[in-house]
């Protein structure tokens, strides 16, 4: 079984399963952060194993001999969602901790058969995303814990395009049942909401397709179609055991909008919040008197920009919740990317899409509690 540390400076050896373009991040983000060190990647294409191995100077394995290797005491499992489930199992089996690119899992039963198979043998499980620990997000965060805008009582969220056919050259699993806006995109949000409001007590929502088919309009494959099963439009209602009501809205039937990514409205005031699916981005606020102020952005190491994407400027920490697991396996502490408060995300998206079939409020089986706050301080106490 994997080790847990328990006494400060202790380092955690990772291993990666799953060498495609995400997993770029984490072998270029990880040696910013204490306590864990990638020891080895692998795939079950041996050839994309060892060049993401070469490009990274770590080691090449097969999927089994990553899983037997004593040097690896977290598994990272960056493989496509339809195997998450196998694979974090497999790991968990092998005795050792794991986190997972989101979703956790593409069922609730699932997922509690990931927990209780942790829980068995001891071990820990989290999962991305980590974006909710970002600068601007915790900052949002500080803004509602000390009453700022009073009590949330309702709020909007959404996350609108046209779909990934357009730049993904091979969208398929994303039409199919476990992808779909919600589940793909989805988790940011709920992320976020939990992390500000807490957990969810039941949902209601429509769900719809636009189309049958989608055209991909890029790369080898430009004008293939490829089917649509599982819904692109999801607008769904949200109460929170706070008491606000939150509408959530994900699509891939939407050419152009206005609509704010997060706007949170309060007994003293609204907050603009920024897009979850990055961790910095303008904080604003509106008080009693209507006027609306940005928030200057107060000095967290996850907010600072450290990445040029597509020529635009960006804050990209991914890794943190990584980095958070492993410190809390380290002191003996909750992780804020818990087993727990992923599966009760699965738990409300997959009763959005369930309210949708079935055209009936759904009430939730799982519970969480609020992840703790991660402010500048804490947040530096993960880096090197």
């Amino acid at each position: 079984m994997a080790s847990t540390p328990s006494a400060a400076g202790k380092t955690l050896g990772l291993g990666i399963i799953g060498c495609g373009n995400i997993s770029t991040s984490y072998l270029r983000l990880a040696p910013l952060f204490k306590g864990l060190e990638v020891r080895a990647v692998a795939d079950v294409n041996m050839e994309a194993a060892k060049a993401r191995a070469a490009e990274f100077n770590v080691r090449a394995q097969s999927v089994e001999d990553l899983l037997a290797n004593k040097d690896v005491d977290v598994v990272i499992n960056l493989t496509i969602p339809d195997a998450h489930f196998p694979v974090t199992k497999a790991i968990l089996e092998a005795g050792k901790h794991a986190y997972s690119e989101k979703p956790l899992v593409l069922s609730l039963d699932q997922g509690k058969a990931l927990r209780d198979l942790a829980a068995a043998k001891g071990l820990a499980v989290g999962c991305a995303p980590d974006t909710f620990l970002g600068g601007a997000h915790q900052q949002a965060r500080a803004l509602l814990d000390e009453g700022r805008v009073g009590t949330i009582t309702a709020g909007c969220a959404a996350v609108l395009n046209h779909g990934m056919e357009h730049w993904h050259p091979t969208p398929d699993f994303f039409f199919l049942p476990g992808a779909g806006p919600m589940l793909d995109l989805g988790p940011y949000y709920v992320a976020n909401l939990i992390n500000l409001l807490g957990p969810v007590k039941r949902v209601g929502a429509l769900t719809s397709s636009a189309q049958s088919e989608r055209t991909i309009s890029n790369g080898p494959r430009n004008g293939q179609t490829v089917p649509v099963k599982t819904p692109t439009n999801i607008h769904a209602l949200l109460e929170f055991h706070s008491g606000a009501t939150i509408n959530l809205s994900t699509s891939w039937d939407v050419w152009h909008h206005k609509r704010n990514h997060f706007e949170l409205y309060g007994t003293e005031g609204t907050l603009y919040v920024p897009d979850p699916n990055f961790f910095g981005g303008p904080v604003e606020v509106a008080e009693r008197d209507g006027k609306l102020e940005a928030v200057a952005p107060w000095d967290h190491p996850f907010g600072k920009v450290n990445q040029n994407h597509n020529g635009r400027e960006l804050a990209n920490y991914r890794t943190a919740g990584l980095a958070d697991m492993v410190q809390a396996l380290i002191g003996g502490r909750d992780a804020r990317c818990s087993l727990e408060r992923t599966l009760h995300g699965v738990d409300v998206m997959m009763a959005c899409l369930t309210s949708g079939e079935t055209g009936q409020f759904v009430t939730l089986t799982t519970t969480c509690s609020r992840p703790a706050a991660l402010g500048p301080d804490e947040a530096r106490a993960l880096l090197i």
